[in-house]
């Protein structure tokens, strides 16, 4: 029986797909990536925002058009499980993710063939990635509960998996070949809060990588009221470390932070950003929101001047999404649409200016880059650098080569052209 499988959202999301296919591997199923020929497609779902809900209800009304035996599972069904239930009947069965414990016995449901075995398990997966990357997840769930944020309703409460646990993945991506680690979760800066001991934590995780010869060790999603001075102090003393520091804000005013439900204001965002800025060749990205309930128009300018002030080197921006079960969706003060996407301009505007010229001091820069693609036409490849995430919302690092190049392998090159989010570098030939 041949298995499809689409997954939507998030770096957490795939992993969730790669159980699945693990135990779809186990059970016996073909792996397959053309829905005509699959008997059964998969499609896990986002439902963060709007827009992901969106797009996660187009591709599950795409799918039905093949006539095939459909199961969704994810974010989305596990917000919206009875409305789903009730207004599309066709699908043939919907998984919340509380309910993946019993993945296989709500499977079995479907399939005539034969008895499945086992369980969905997070130390068993088929990973998706190419073989030079893995993400590592080390943690689910979030016990922060910003005021506009659905991932505790959809999530749960903070967990962090075990450290053994952990430990076996690492080593078993260094030994597979692996050369970029991507340590991930809801939280990732609050690993090991949950333990009685309190034995181990974030750096624990690092250093246990540390162990072995990875290229690049990169952290997503910290919390900026979490990040320790042991935490910073780690990444100076260890430069195999990827200075990148994913740091989402969502605003710098103390009455936004306040009404967001964010720990920390803006005199603990200072502080951390300057001493960030002292790890060597430090990358900071972050996210914000705009348009949140209660926001003025001074305190959009404000926030430019923090972000010209402290020169992100990568930043997104979410127009405020009004989410049903949180704080916020019953706040007064709603910002109108349009003036949510004029903010964002301003805020986007503003930003690009401070890549570009930020790009443009990298001029001659001399970098380590990964190789990861080759493009015929352009005559160049692609790959993974210190400077950008593995998730292309950065930009790109396009490299260019006289003598043929691998994918995997790793090269220095000097930065020759720079945009606003894309370089260009040459290799230095050896």
């Amino acid at each position: 029986m041949n298995v499809g499988i689409i997954s939507l959202g998030c770096a957490k999301n795939k992993i969730d797909t790669e159980e699945v296919l693990s135990y779809l591997q186990r059970n016996s199923f073909n792996i397959v990536s053309d829905p005509n020929l699959a008997d059964i497609i998969i499609i896990n779902t986002c439902g963060f925002i709007e827009d992901a809900k969106k797009e996660a209800l187009d591709t599950i009304f795409e799918t039905l058009k093949y006539k095939k035996i459909t199961v969704v599972i994810g974010c989305l069904v596990e917000r919206y499980y009875d409305d789903l239930v009730r207004d599309i009947p066709e699908v043939d069965l919907f998984v919340p993710i509380r309910d993946y414990p019993k993945f296989g016995e709500l499977f079995q449901k479907l399939i005539k063939d034969r008895t499945l075995e086992g369980k969905l398990s997070k130390d068993q997966r088929l990973i998706t990635t190419p073989s030079y990357q893995a993400y590592l997840q080390i943690s689910d769930g979030c016990n922060n509960c910003c005021s506009f944020c659905a991932i505790p309703l959809i999530r749960g409460h903070f967990r962090s998996f075990p450290f053994q646990m952990i430990a076996s993945e690492i080593k078993k991506f260094a030994e597979a070949g692996v050369k970029e680690l991507i340590v991930i979760s809801q939280d990732t800066s609050k690993y090991g809060w949950d333990f009685k001991d309190k034995k181990y934590n974030i750096c624990s995780v690092l250093k246990e990588a540390l162990k072995y010869n990875f290229e690049y060790i990169r952290l997503l999603y910290l919390y900026p009221d979490e990040i320790t001075d042991e935490f910073i102090q780690l990444y100076k003393d260890n430069p195999r470390l990827t200075p990148y520091f994913d740091v989402p804000i969502q605003h710098s005013e103390d009455h936004v932070l306040k009404d967001m439900n964010r720990h920390g204001d803006k005199k603990l965002l200072e502080e951390l950003f300057s001493k960030l800025r002292e790890v060597p060749n430090s990358i900071l990205r972050t996210t914000l929101i705009v348009g949140f309930p209660g926001e003025t128009q001074e305190d959009v300018d404000n926030l430019e001047k923090f972000i010209r002030t402290y020169k992100f080197d990568h930043l997104g921006v979410f127009k405020y999404s009004k989410e049903e079960g949180t704080r916020s969706y019953s706040f007064t003060n709603q910002v109108p649409s349009r003036e949510k996407e004029r903010r964002y301009k301003q805020i986007m505007k503003a930003q690009a200016q401070i890549s570009y010229e930020l790009n443009q001091k990298r001029l001659g820069q001399v970098i380590k880059v990964m190789i990861t693609a080759y493009d015929e036409t352009d005559m160049s490849y692609t790959g993974i650098c210190d400077l950008f995430a593995p998730d292309d919302i950065d930009g790109r690092c396009y490299i260019y080569s006289s003598a043929p190049l691998e994918i995997g392998d790793v090269v220095e090159a000097k930065i020759v052209n720079a945009g606003i989010y894309d370089i260009d570098c040459e290799v230095i030939e050896q």
